[in-house]
C-alpha cells in the first residue's frame, strides 16, 4: 500500500510539473503591439506603510514625476500604527497621511480595508486603485499602462514587479532571479494565453467598481492572493501588464528573507486550504483549465510540502534502514533523464535572465548560490505547515534609500 501510494504521487509530481514547464514555455516570446488610449482614468493611489520613515519620502519623490495628468490621481499613505515619522514626511510631500491605529487588527490587509471604506466615503470617487508598498518606486508611465488596460476592460491588473538592489547581497539577487522568472515565464505565459495572473502584493490595480462589489475582504497574510481567489471564483481574471514596472526592495539578510517567507508560506496554507477545492470543483463543472491553473498554483504549498517529505523519507530509508525499502519511480528511471530534469529547471531560470536583459553582473556571479535559495523554501515550508495558524504580521524592515533614476541607469 505505501508502494503504491508513494507511486501515485510521484507520478502526479512530475505531471503538474511537466505541465508547469510547458506553461514557461509559452512566456518566451512577448506582443509588443497594444492599443493605447488617452488618459481619462482617475486613481487613488493607496501606499501601505508601517514605520517607513526611511524610504516612503523617496516614494513620495517618485509618485509626484508620474507621467500622468496630476489631476487624475492623488495619493493616500496609509500610516498603519506607525510610531515614526512616517507621516510628517508624507505631509511635507504634499501628499494624504491617513494615520490608523488598531492593534487588534494588524496587517496589510486590515489596513486596505480600513482605507476603502475610508475612501468610499470621500466626495471625490475615482476610476481605479493603484496600491503600492512604502519601499516600491514606480516607473513614470505606471499609471498610462493602467489607464491603457482599464479602457481596454481590465479590472483587475498586476503590474511588473522588479527588484530595486539584486547586487546588495545574495539574497537580493536570488528574489531578483525568481522574479525575473516569475514575470517573464509564469506570469507573461498566462497573459499570451489570456488566463488569470496572480497578485503580487504591489503594482496592482483594481477597478473602484469591483473593489464595492466585492468588498476587499482579503486579510489573510498572503492578501493578495487571497483577492486572486476570490475574483477568479466569480469569473474575473487579473491581468498582467508586463510594461507597468513597479520596483520593490528585497530583504538584505537570509534571515530577513526567511521570516518573509515564512510569513507567506503560512499565508498561503491558509489560502490555500480555502480555496483550492471550491476551484476544483469549479473547474471540473465549467471545464475551466482556467480555475484548474490557478487552483494548482494555489496548491503549490502544498506540493513543496509533499516534495520535502517524500524526499526526507526515501533518504531515512536509505540511510538508516538499508533502503531502498520503499517504491521510488525514479529509480527505474535512466540516470540522464534526472540531469535533464534539473538542467532544464536551471536553463529556465537562466533563460529568463537573457530574455529580461539582465545586465546586473554581481546576480551572475551570484547564481553559484542561488540553488541554497530555492532548496531553504523546502524547511521553511515544512515549518509553515505546523505555525500557518499564526496570524501575526512580521514587519520587513527597509532602509535601503534608491531612487528611480540609480536603478534605471544600472539597468543600462
Amino acid at each position: 500500500m505505501l508502494d503504491a501510494i508513494f507511486i501515485a504521487l510521484q507520478v502526479l509530481l512530475a505531471a503538474i510539473g511537466v505541465y508547469q514547464f510547458v506553461f514557461s514555455i509559452l512566456g518566451l516570446y512577448r506582443k509588443k503591439r497594444k492599443q493605447h488610449f488617452e488618459p481619462t482614468k482617475s486613481f487613488a493611489v493607496l501606499v501601505a506603510a508601517h514605520n517607513e520613515e526611511q524610504v516612503v519620502g523617496a516614494l513620495m519623490e517618485n509618485l509626484k514625476q508620474l507621467n500622468y495628468p496630476k489631476e487624475l490621481y492623488d495619493v493616500f499613505v496609509i500610516c498603519d500604527n506607525c510610531t515614526d515619522g512616517t507621516a510628517r514626511i508624507v505631509r511635507e510631500h504634499g501628499m494624504n497621511a491617513c494615520v490608523r491605529t488598531n492593534n487588534n487588527l494588524r496587517g496589510k490587509g486590515y489596513a486596505i480595508e480600513w482605507m476603502l471604506k475610508e475612501l468610499w466615503a470621500m466626495p471625490r470617487q475615482y476610476d481605479a486603485v493603484v496600491m503600492f508598498d512604502a519601499d516600491n518606486l514606480a516607473d513614470t508611465n505606471f499609471l498610462r499602462e493602467m489607464n491603457d488596460d482599464l479602457c481596454s476592460g481590465a479590472r483587475v491588473i498586476q503590474g511588473y514587479i522588479d527588484t530595486k538592489n539584486p547586487e546588495d547581497s545574495w539574497i537580493t539577487a536570488a528574489y531578483g532571479i525568481s522574479y525575473w522568472y516569475i514575470n517573464r515565464l509564469w506570469q507573461l505565459s498566462r497573459h499570451n494565453m489570456n488566463m488569470a495572473n496572480f497578485l503580487g502584493g504591489t503594482g496592482m490595480c483594481f477597478e473602484t467598481n469591483l473593489l464595492k462589489e466585492m468588498g476587499w475582504g482579503a486579510t489573510s497574510l498572503v492578501e493578495d492572493l487571497e483577492f486572486t481567489m476570490r475574483s477568479v471564483k466569480r469569473g474575473v481574471y487579473p491581468k498582467f501588464n508586463y510594461d507597468a514596472k513597479v520596483f520593490d526592495e528585497k530583504p538584505l539578510t537570509f534571515k530577513a528573507s526567511a521570516r518573509q517567507r515564512l510569513r507567506w508560506m503560512q499565508g498561503h496554507f491558509t489560502v490555500a486550504r480555502r480555496y483550492f477545492f471550491p476551484l476544483i470543483w469549479q473547474s471540473i463543472k465549467e471545464r475551466s483549465i482556467v480555475k484548474l491553473d490557478l487552483a494548482l498554483y494555489g496548491a503549490n504549498v502544498y506540493i513543496v510540502l509533499l516534495t520535502f517529505l517524500m524526499t526526507a523519507t526515501i533518504w531515512v530509508d536509505n540511510t538508516f534502514f538499508d533502503g531502498p525499502n520503499i517504491a521510488n519511480l525514479y529509480g527505474y528511471l535512466p540516470l540522464w533523464l534526472s540531469f535533464v530534469a534539473i538542467g532544464a529547471n536551471a536553463f529556465t531560470f537562466l533563460a529568463a535572465m537573457i530574455l529580461e536583459k539582465v545586465t546586473f553582473k554581481k546576480v551572475y556571479l551570484y547564481l553559484v548560490l542561488f540553488p541554497i535559495y530555492l532548496i531553504s523554501w523546502y524547511p521553511i515550508t515544512f515549518y509553515a505547515f505546523f505555525t500557518q495558524n499564526n496570524k501575526q504580521w512580521s514587519h520587513t524592515q527597509h532602509t535601503r534609500v534608491v531612487r528611480l533614476e540609480e536603478v534605471q541607469s544600472k539597468q543600462g
